[in-house]
């Protein structure tokens, strides 16, 4: 009866406790990688889970821009939020990104959240040379790509979430100011 007993309480700790283990594959201890829970800043990466959790896609936004108004049209709300970014597929074989299914949303500093493309004018900002194609990369290749959000002026600065495909959200504070490596090169392609 002992050795049942002691079998059975191995049995629940590897079972019960296992999920709340974390693995780590060595490497430099002292820069962890940052966690869905870890709010980033522009042009840090953050390694999240393809379309229905298959896949690992490294999403590096790099860029914001505001403007007033596009070749596009107006916004609705008074601002738009650019935000460049780029998906690189690390492993050999095709990974999609949940970029098409919801995966960006602006959450402003009072709470307020919109996904991307969330008025007609947002939806239909895809500046010339910023988009790589669709949200499927190829196995060791990346794509470059825009999201953009119909925010007001009180929601610039806000965090930009990307929701992954095991539904973990990963967070950059965005700055307040347009910023970033391709600001004028983003402007010149959108006015």
């Amino acid at each position: 009866m002992r050795r049942t007993a002691t079998v059975f309480t191995a049995l629940i700790t590897v079972c019960c406790l296992a999920p709340f283990t974390a693995c780590t594959g060595g490497g430099d201890e002292s820069s962890p990688k940052p966690s869905a829970q870890t709010v980033l800043k522009l042009s840090q990466s953050a390694d999240t889970a393809g379309a229905g959790g298959d896949g690992t896609m490294r999403i590096t936004p790099d860029t914001v821009l505001y403007l007033r108004s596009t070749s596009n049209g107006t916004p609705e709300h008074g601002l738009y939020a650019i935000v460049t970014f780029s998906a690189e597929n690390r492993s050999r074989r095709p990974v999609t990104a949940t970029t098409k299914t919801g995966g960006f949303r602006w959450k402003a500093a009072d709470g307020h959240i919109v996904r991307a493309g969330n008025s007609k004018s947002a939806a239909r900002i895809a500046p010339t040379g910023f988009a790589d194609g669709g949200p499927t990369v190829a196995g060791g290749t990346f794509r470059r790509d825009t999201v953009a959000f119909d925010i007001t002026h009180a929601e610039k600065g806000g965090t930009l979430l990307y929701v992954d495909g095991n539904g973990d959200a990963h967070r950059w504070q965005l700055p307040a100011t347009s910023s970033g490596r391709a600001v004028s090169a983003l402007k010149l392609a959108l006015t």
